[in-house]
C-alpha cells in the first residue's frame, strides 16, 4: 500500500480522512457554492420567460453539472481535470452575455451557442502556452470590472420585484430586499465560522421567512415536483444563431482568464508552488468538455468558483475527499425535483438583496487584477476606453440601431464583448511603457525643452 492511499490528513491532496472530520469542511463549500449554482438559471430563466417546468429543470441540471465538473477537476479522465482541489459550477460570469442570447433567441438559442463556447475553451486548453500573453491583468481585470457592473441593473429590477410584476417597486419588495442585504452584511461581518461563510444563504434565509408571513411565496411547485427525476438530454432543442455563437465563444475564451487565475491562486496560496502547464490545459479541457457535453443536456455554461478557492487558500484544506462530499452532494441534490421547486419558491426581492453584493464583489475582483499591473499611462488608457465604450453603448442601445441584428447583438447584447476586444487590441498595439519609462521620457522632454529655451537667448 502506498503512502498516497494511506494518508488521513485533511492537508494532503490524495488524504482520505474520517468521514465526521470531512464533513463540516465539506459543508463551507457547499454554502460557498449553492448561491451560485442556482441563482444563474433563475436569472436566465428570468431573461427568456421560460415555463416553470424549464426553470426547474435548468436548476437541477445545474446541480448535476457543478457535481460533476467537480468530480472531473478532482480526479480527471485521460487529459482532462486540473487533479486540483478546485470548485466548479455555473459562474455568474457569464449570466449578461445568456440573458442576452436569451432575451433573442430563448433557451434552445443559448444551448446552441454553448457548443461552440465549450469547444473554444477546448481549443484554449491546447494553445493556452501560446495565448497567455493576451490575457493579461488589465486585460482580464477589466473584463471582470465591466462584468461585475453590467450585473447591477440585474440586481436592482429584482430588489424592485422584478420586471413583470404587478407590484414592482413597491416599499414591500424594497423593505425585503434591504432587510435580506442588511442580514447578509450583518453575518459575513459580524459572524464567525461556518455561519459567516452562510452569510448569503442566511440572508435569504431570512427574507424568505418574512416573504411567506408576507404571502409572497406559492408553494404549489414543491408540491406538485417529484422526489426523483434523472435528467435526460435533449430536453431542449439546439439553435445555432451566428450572433449568439460569437458572443459566447468571445466570453467563454474570456472566462478561461478567470480558470487560470483561480487554478494559479489554488496552487500558489494552498500548496505553495506554482501551477504547471499540465495542470493549467488539464483545468481547461475538462471545462470545455463539461460546458460542451452540458448543452444536450441543459446545462448552462461552468466555471471554477472564485469563493471555494479562497476556502481552500484560507484553510489549506486540500483533501480531495473534502470537496468530493460536497460535489456529491450538488449531484445528489439534482437529482430531487422538490429541491429544485424549493428554490424556485424564492421571490425575486430576497434574491435581489442577496446578489446585489455578489455582484459587487466581482466588480471589485476586477479592479483588484488590475491594480497588480502599475497604472502606466498605457494601461490607464486600455481600462479606461475598454470601460467607457462597453458601458457606454451598454447604456445608449439605440447609439447602434441601424447595425446589422447579427452586430448588434454581438456588440451590443452584452458589454463583455467589446470589453474585451478593445481590451486586447489596445493591449496587443500599444507601446508597452512602464511608469519608470514615462517618466525618464517625461524628463528628456523636459531637458529637451530647457535647452531649447537657453538656446534661445
Amino acid at each position: 500500500m502506498t503512502t498516497r492511499n494511506r494518508s488521513t490528513s485533511l492537508f494532503d491532496f490524495y488524504g482520505r480522512p474520517p468521514i465526521l472530520k470531512a464533513l463540516p469542511l465539506s459543508l463551507q463549500h457547499i454554502l460557498a457554492m449553492m448561491m451560485g449554482t442556482v441563482t444563474v438559471p433563475i436569472i436566465v430563466v428570468g431573461a427568456v420567460n421560460a415555463s416553470l417546468d424549464e426553470k426547474m429543470a435548468l436548476i437541477q441540471i445545474a446541480l448535476i453539472a457543478s457535481g460533476i465538473s467537480t468530480l472531473l477537476q478532482l480526479y480527471c479522465i485521460g487529459r482532462m481535470g486540473a487533479r486540483l482541489p478546485a470548485i466548479f459550477g455555473v459562474g455568474f460570469a457569464y449570466v449578461p452575455t445568456l440573458t442576452a442570447i436569451g432575451a433573442q433567441y430563448g433557451i434552445s438559442g443559448i444551448l446552441g451557442a454553448q457548443v461552440a463556447g465549450g469547444l473554444a475553451m477546448m481549443l484554449v486548453a491546447v494553445f493556452i502556452r501560446h495565448i497567455r500573453g493576451l490575457f493579461t491583468p488589465v486585460v482580464a481585470g477589466t473584463v471582470v470590472l465591466v462584468i461585475g457592473l453590467s450585473l447591477y441593473d440585474i440586481a436592482i429590477n429584482y430588489m424592485a420585484g422584478g420586471v413583470a410584476s404587478s407590484s414592482r417597486g413597491s416599499l414591500l419588495n424594497w423593505g425585503i430586499a434591504i432587510i435580506t442585504l442588511l442580514v447578509v452584511l450583518g453575518v459575513s461581518h459580524f459572524a464567525r465560522g461556518f455561519l459567516q461563510l452562510a452569510s448569503i444563504i442566511c440572508g435569504i434565509a431570512v427574507g424568505y421567512v418574512l416573504s411567506v408571513f408576507c404571502g409572497l411565496v406559492d408553494f404549489s411547485p414543491i408540491a406538485a415536483a417529484p422526489w426523483f427525476t434523472a435528467p435526460s438530454p435533449m430536453q431542449f432543442e439546439l439553435e445555432f444563431h451566428t450572433a449568439a455563437i460569437i458572443s459566447m465563444v468571445i466570453i467563454c475564451v474570456i472566462n478561461s482568464v478567470q480558470t487560470i487565475g483561480d487554478l494559479s491562486a489554488t496552487t500558489v496560496g494552498a500548496m505553495n508552488r506554482e501551477l504547471s502547464d499540465r495542470e493549467l490545459s488539464g483545468g481547461l479541457l475538462g471545462n470545455g468538455v463539461c460546458t460542451l457535453l452540458g448543452s444536450f443536456f441543459g446545462a448552462l455554461p461552468t466555471a471554477s468558483y472564485s469563493q471555494n478557492v479562497g476556502i481552500v487558500a484560507m484553510t489549506k484544506v486540500i483533501s480531495r475527499f473534502v470537496l468530493a462530499l460536497a460535489a456529491g452532494f450538488m449531484l445528489v441534490a439534482g437529482f430531487i425535483p422538490k429541491f429544485g421547486a424549493l428554490i424556485t419558491t424564492i421571490p425575486f426581492p430576497v434574491l435581489g438583496g442577496a446578489t446585489i453584493i455578489v455582484f459587487g464583489m466581482i466588480t471589485m475582483t476586477g479592479i483588484k487584477l488590475i491594480t497588480k499591473e502599475e497604472m502606466s499611462s498605457r494601461n490607464v488608457t486600455i481600462v479606461s476606453l475598454a470601460l467607457a465604450l462597453s458601458m457606454g453603448i451598454y447604456a445608449v442601445p439605440d447609439a447602434i440601431a441601424q447595425f446589422p441584428e447579427m452586430l448588434k447583438l454581438v456588440v451590443g447584447g452584452s458589454p463583455i464583448v467589446v470589453a474585451a476586444f478593445v481590451a486586447i487590441v489596445l493591449n496587443l498595439i500599444l507601446p508597452k511603457k512602464t511608469l519608470a519609462d514615462e517618466e525618464q521620457e517625461r524628463l528628456q522632454i523636459e531637458m529637451k525643452m530647457n535647452g531649447e529655451s537657453q538656446a534661445s537667448r
